[in-house]
């Protein structure tokens, strides 16, 4: 079927709450995904960072069609032999004591909410149903109607009202505006290391340790979404790590957990925490089921044995040098940890995309992400000669568009 055939088909029977470049593809392997007219193209996406070992990576497929022959589905109304296995791992991974694991990175940030609630009302004594967490601006935690009611982008609001109460929303990369806004019903703190969608924003050096302190001072949870940072995307396993001493409360996990075979996420905290629900309080018929499992602890021996976290940050760095030495008027900064990197334009019509539309042309793949910013996430075992590729590409579109 003709490339325009498929897009016919999601056009008329699909919901258009996506807005994908006009590429249809059909195979992927490595950093390389091809179309249905066999072009070949570089993945500088990863599925927005699900994809960090690379497309059908082999020990993950062998994993999951080993699992696929044996059990795929108990729900937990009974016990499985890889479930086990995998909150074992990201305990030991995340340096916290329990673990609950979901499909979605919505559902981890959902679960988180709700633990944080519970424990400030069992824990913390917080008055009955006046529980607030503290949220940054510019954030993004997923399009549920809970997770949007804290959003400061109004397209993901409107039209989905009434919302969710309880967040409180401060400027990003500012401690003092934490400090100010904790009160005696505040519960938790939710923050990325580095806001993804936001634009790829980076915030001072030890911004996390000083909300981290804040956070112990305060009795409240220091609650990290690494769905987008963590497994190894900004050159550490997860990117709190370049900040020495901290540790959150609580760690929320997706995406490259399942290495992209299958959606699963997990929350990993103190036992204090997670250790609010009771059977019954909150659940999933497939989280924790065990196939998802068998991949996740596959991609984490995968992202651990291959030493994915320094190739990022090695070729990150190359990277974001090789980015950093292109000339030209449409380029107003480039930014981000490891193979996590925006290059913000100036303001044109069209923004990024027609950027990111030259750039498939080109046969790279990568996606606008706040209107004025190209996103770049390859794989992370993406090699130089392939960065190499992609910046003569790059360097062509922003030179000649």
């Amino acid at each position: 079927m003709a490339t325009n055939k498929f897009i016919a088909l999601e056009e008329k029977y699909g919901a258009r709450n996506y807005h994908p470049l006009d590429v249809v593809l059909t195979r992927g392997s490595g950093v390389w995904v091809f179309d249905t007219e066999g072009k070949k193209y570089l993945d500088f996406l990863s599925a927005y960072s699900a994809l960090n070992q690379g497309h059908c990576h082999p020990k993950l497929i062998t994993a999951a069609k080993a699992q696929l022959d044996r059990l795929t589905l108990t729900s937990r109304a009974f016990y499985n032999d890889q479930l086990g296995l995998l909150v074992e791992k990201l305990a030991k991974l995340s340096g916290l004591e329990m673990v609950l694991p979901m499909n979605s990175g919505a559902e981890g940030v959902e679960t988180a909410l709700k633990a944080a609630r519970k424990w400030g009302y069992t824990r913390k004594s917080v008055e009955p149903d006046k529980a607030e967490i503290i949220v940054c601006a510019n954030n993004f935690a997923g399009r549920t109607i809970t997770i949007v009611s804290f959003t400061t982008e109004q397209q993901y609001k409107d039209g989905f009202g009434p919302f969710t109460p309880g967040f409180r929303i401060i400027p990003y990369n500012d401690v003092k505006a934490l400090e100010r806004t904790v009160s005696t019903n505040t519960v938790a703190f939710l923050v990325e290391p580095i806001q993804g969608e936001g634009g790829i924003i980076v915030p001072d050096v030890d911004y996390l340790k000083h909300c981290q302190a804040i956070c112990r001072e305060k009795n409240i949870l220091f609650m990290l979404d690494e769905i987008q940072t963590g497994l190894g995307r900004t050159g550490k396993l997860f990117a709190f790590q370049y900040e020495e001493g901290v540790l959150p409360d609580v760690l929320i996990m997706g995406k490259a957990l399942s290495g992209g075979l299958y959606p699963v996420s997990a929350v990993a905290s103190r036992k204090d925490v997670l250790g609010v629900f009771n059977p019954g309080d909150h659940g999933s018929t497939f989280g924790g089921n065990p196939l998802g499992s068998a991949i996740a602890c596959a991609a984490l021996d995968v992202i651990i044995d291959e030493k994915l976290p320094q190739c990022s940050y090695e070729m990150g760095v190359y990277f974001m040098e090789k980015l950093t030495a292109i000339k030209s008027d449409y380029i107003k900064e480039v930014r981000g940890k490891g193979l996590l990197i925006g290059v913000e334009l100036v303001q044109t019509a069209g923004g990024a995309r027609r950027f990111c539309e030259a750039l498939k042309k080109e046969g790279m793949l990568c996606k606008e992400t706040h209107e004025n910013v190209i996103r770049f996430a390859p794989p992370l075992i993406i090699k130089k000669e392939e960065i190499d590729w992609a910046v003569e590409r790059v360097e062509r579109v922003l030179n000649t568009i």
